[in-house]
């Protein structure tokens, strides 16, 4: 019974009409930090069965992930032409960044930006999908605030977009063809920013000229919980070490900017800024930094 009841939970969530939420994580309960433990463990992932004629592409979009991220969490599933019944991990556990501050933090390494808020007493964090700058149109890292706050946003082409792409429109008034979307966040370095899209397949990608693309629910959701000033922080983590329950975790994403010379080192680096005293499963660590399927995997010995 409680499968079919969970089953038929996870159906209704994910076939809602367009998409009427992306963040997570959803259950309020899972969305409480455990500032008592380091990088502490956030959310659960939850299992789906495909139908006939899915896609991951569309599967990504319809469960408020990133496509990448998807990717990743299933090895080995083919993205175009899976087969029916397959069964598909939905990644919606995650480790926050040992960097990670109340208000914005956002770790390019996973595509994914984290919004960090104190409620009755309590720290909470909900997190969202984003597309990040491609190569050569790198997003820029470092500690920025949320300068501007606009709805309905217009878009004018920076000059080095219409240089390196002739023929594009030099602006574009707000509507359905406005590549921010319906809103814009400002950073304090002008010219970049958090904002909507009118492409939201290209949400959990590397394909932005610097910005940051969330999708039009989620930044929706997110544009009235912050204010100017919110700080913002912007950092490349591709691996990630915490505590939880007592257990050793690491969460290993593809260094896509290849920064990460020794991952062995950088996860023991790590574990030594813990609270923690125990045996790593090497094997478990191994097969983690082998995968880098961007998922929380358990790497201490029982």
């Amino acid at each position: 019974m409680k499968t079919i009841l969970c089953s038929s939970l996870i159906c209704l969530f994910l076939f809602c009409p367009k998409g009427s939420w992306s963040w997570y994580p959803r259950l309020q309960n899972e969305s409480y930090r455990d500032q008592a433990q380091p990088t502490a463990l956030v959310g659960k992932h939850r299992n789906y069965l495909l139908g006939p004629d899915e896609t991951l592409i569309e599967l990504a979009r319809r469960s408020g992930i990133g496509y990448l991220a998807l990717l990743s969490a299933n090895p080995g599933v083919d993205p175009w032409l899976p087969p029916a019944g397959t069964k598909i991990v939905l990644p919606y556990a995650f480790m926050l960044p040992q960097s990670a501050q109340e208000g914005i933090t956002v770790n390019l390494a996973e595509l994914r930006l984290y919004y960090l808020w104190e409620e009755d007493g309590q720290q909470r964090v909900r997190t969202y999908p984003v597309g990040i700058g491609s190569e050569g149109w790198d997003t820029p890292e470092g500690n920025f605030t949320i300068a501007q706050h606009i709805e309905n946003p217009s878009w004018t082409a920076p000059a080095t977009i219409l240089a390196a792409e002739p023929g594009t429109a030099t602006s574009i008034p707000p509507g359905p063809d406005n590549p921010l979307g319906d809103y814009w966040l400002g950073l304090s370095t002008p010219g970049y920013g958090i904002h909507g899209t009118n492409k939201p397949f290209g949400v959990g990608r590397r394909v932005s000229h610097g910005c940051l693309r969330l999708y039009p629910e989620d930044i929706r959701d997110l544009f009235p919980r912050v204010a100017k000033g919110t700080p913002v922080r912007i950092i490349y983590q591709p691996i990630k070490v915490g505590l939880h329950s007592g257990q050793l975790f690491a969460e290993i994403h593809q260094d896509l900017n290849q920064r990460i010379t020794d991952p062995v080192a950088e996860v023991l680096r790590q574990v030594a800024a813990l609270p923690w005293q125990g045996e790593i499963d090497l094997h478990a660590l191994s097969q983690a930094i082998a995968d880098r399927r961007g998922v929380p995997v358990a790497i201490s010995q029982n």
